[in-house]
């Protein structure tokens, strides 16, 4: 890269941050990638930092030492949290997603792009310092939503299946309780996708009374693995007796009434566990 003056670096510097988060950064790869002194590439991330900080992008962190560098970690304000979880809650109170039994259609959220980034940020600004080494989601709803997290928490993504695939090669398999309809299913990790005692984290597109949560939580101790949270998208009230109790959800719905039609959604918890974790 050509030698850049100050306006280039913090151009450039701010869009590599945001491209790597969770990813610590040595200065000397910066100092290299501008052909700049130490103390340039100091002062340029002070700014960045700031503006980070005063327009709720996330934190600049540095570590110290000959391994040190900076890190970027994605935030999301309250504010614009609220704002975000308000319109998610309008969307889904649309009659016109309303199906048979009682379900809800979310296809047209999960596959919007835009949408899951916004919600991905969300899980990972309150999972933050969770120490997370993996996502573990279902096929197939919850892919889009771990992926979503994953890019912001820069960990991969560990995919449960309720079929055993080929090109997976051996797989542990349990034998589950589903909350909502009681039946016995089966669902099934690749060994290889996930190494023994990694820290996960469990996400869910849509939970009622947690049996797939449940179950995912008791395939991972196949794995010895320690669940460091469980994000879900969207929660139903009145689905029973929970199987889990402590997760964090963005919309939970109240009432789905399929004879009026009428649906309501209220904010789940994702507010109240987001200043929690600040507070911290």
């Amino acid at each position: 890269m050509k030698k850049l003056k100050r306006s280039g670096r913090l151009v450039d510097m701010t869009n590599f941050l945001l491209q790597h988060p969770h990813e610590l950064i040595s200065l000397g790869y910066f100092t290299e990638r501008y052909e700049s002194a130490k103390s340039s590439v100091s002062e340029d991330l002070t700014i960045i930092k700031e503006i980070f900080e005063t327009q709720g992008v996330g934190a600049l962190r540095t570590v110290a030492g000959a391994s040190g560098g900076v890190q970027y970690v994605p935030k999301v304000e309250k504010s614009t949290a609220e704002l975000f979880v308000d319109g998610l809650c309008e969307k889904l109170e649309n009659k016109e997603r309303l199906l048979p039994g009682g379900y809800l259609y979310m296809m047209d959220i999960l596959g919007r792009p835009r949408t899951m980034n916004e919600v991905g940020k969300m899980f990972a600004s309150v999972f933050a310092d969770r120490q997370i080494d993996a996502i573990v989601t279902v096929a197939m709803k919850g892919i889009p939503l771990g992926y979503a997290i994953g890019t912001y928490l820069d960990v991969p993504v560990s995919i449960v299946r309720r079929d055993h695939r080929v090109t997976e090669g051996s797989t542990v398999s349990i034998n589950y309780v589903s909350g909502s309809s009681r039946r016995i299913q089966t669902m099934s990790l690749a060994r290889r996708s996930l190494p023994e005692g990694s820290n996960v984290l469990v996400v869910d597109d849509f939970m009622k009374a947690g049996g797939t949560v449940s179950g995912m939580i008791e395939l991972l101790q196949e794995f010895r693995a320690n669940v460091a949270g469980i994000g879900v998208l969207v929660e139903a009230e009145g689905a029973g007796e929970r199987l889990v109790d402590d997760y964090v959800s963005i919309a939970r719905v109240e009432e789905v009434n399929e004879k009026t039609k009428n649906i309501r959604v209220v904010p789940g918890n994702f507010l109240t566990k987001l200043e929690k974790e600040r507070s911290r």
